[in-house]
């Protein structure tokens, strides 16, 4: 995918599936149910062992359907962003920003989301030409974050992650986020019970945010 339709399809979907897993067939059957549930955009992160080869495997399973978008999370350094790229990430996801991570996404012409709170940081990660700037943790911040940001930064995309939860998301959209990404509350097998809860859930969170 093209960088410019991958963040075309990130901002339409609103919403991205934080996916860990314990194994990589756990991560995929989550995947799985998340997508066919609605939520299309989904984030491998590399807290899970394997996660290379679920990203692959994941990427070629839905290569042919437009909609659904294929990405890296928990990416701590540039080798590992290349080792996402190769396997078919289309976006790559960082708990902070990395200078290095940044260029060689830049070089592969790959969307960059480093995680960032304060307007120093994301300054920062704004000179290396990222598109969209995670607000990590969001719970530290709330909704009401993004307007005050967007104050002395107008162009700033901003994806919240942690922290969004189905009762509060539809107020990140309200002010001003770019999409939302959802952790454990959609796509924690031990928590949700069943692959049909999460696909539910999933349901529900995009019911959320076109009802």
């Amino acid at each position: 995918m093209k960088k410019y339709h991958v963040l075309k399809q990130l901002e339409s979907q609103k919403l991205v599936a934080v996916v860990r897993g314990e194994t990589v067939n756990e991560a995929l059957a989550i995947s799985r149910a998340c997508i066919k549930g609605g939520i299309k955009a989904v984030e491998l992160t590399f807290t899970l062992k394997g996660a290379e080869e679920a990203i692959e495997n994941l990427a070629k399973e839905y290569h042919d359907d437009q909609d659904v978008v294929v990405g890296a999370g928990t990416v701590l350094d540039a080798s590992t962003a290349r080792i996402a790229i190769l396997k078919g990430a289309a976006f790559i996801v960082s708990p902070g920003f990395d200078k290095e991570t940044a260029l060689l996404c830049n070089t592969y012409h790959v969307p960059y989301l480093p995680g960032a709170v304060t307007v120093t940081e994301v300054q920062e990660a704004l000179k290396y030409g990222v598109d969209v700037i995670k607000l990590f943790p969001g719970s530290l911040a709330g909704p009401k974050y993004i307007a005050a940001l967007k104050g002395p930064l107008p162009h700033v995309n901003v994806m919240p992650t942690g922290g969004v939860d189905e009762n509060n998301v539809k107020d990140w959209l309200k002010h001003g986020a770019f999409a939302c990404g959802i952790g454990s509350n959609l796509t924690s097998l031990k928590k949700l019970g069943s692959l049909e809860a999460i696909e539910e859930q999933a349901k529900r969170y995009r019911a959320r945010i076109t009802g």
